[in-house]
């Protein structure tokens, strides 16, 4: 069994920040579980785009307000509390937060923490040594 609080992971190598957004990682590939849990606050007034063209990912909004875009339709969709969406074709996608947004995501295949989003917005899809999955 494994077991962790959200807040013992501040200030590890779980706990990721950039300028729009935090994802502190509560599972990754090293569980060896095929899927990474994480919490990602979207910070109010930020639009972040990412394209995961590697992974496929659930979000399900728990607090917060704000849009996501399609990038490949231009659909736009409310996000706020209560609302989930499927990235199932690695969707292109821009979030824009009104209200600082907490997110619980889920990513296929798992993330293992230290991937870095390249200019896309893209993950690249890693083994936990750092090898790339073929």
């Amino acid at each position: 069994m494994y077991v962790v609080n959200i807040d013992d992971l501040n200030g590890t190598e779980r706990d990721i920040v950039s300028d729009n957004w935090r994802s502190r990682r509560m599972v990754l590939a090293r569980e060896g579980v095929g899927f990474s849990f994480h919490e990602t606050t979207l910070f109010a007034g930020t639009t972040s785009t990412f394209h995961y063209q590697n992974h496929i990912e659930a979000v399900y909004c728990v607090a917060g307000s704000g849009t996501i875009t399609n990038e490949e339709t231009g659909e736009v969709h409310e996000l706020r509390d209560g609302t989930m969406y499927l990235l199932d074709k690695n969707d292109k996608h821009t979030v824009r937060t009104e209200h600082e947004m907490r997110m619980i995501c889920t990513f296929n295949p798992p993330v293992t923490g230290r991937e870095v989003h390249d200019e896309n917005g893209v993950y690249p899809a890693l083994n936990e040594d750092g090898s790339p999955i073929s």
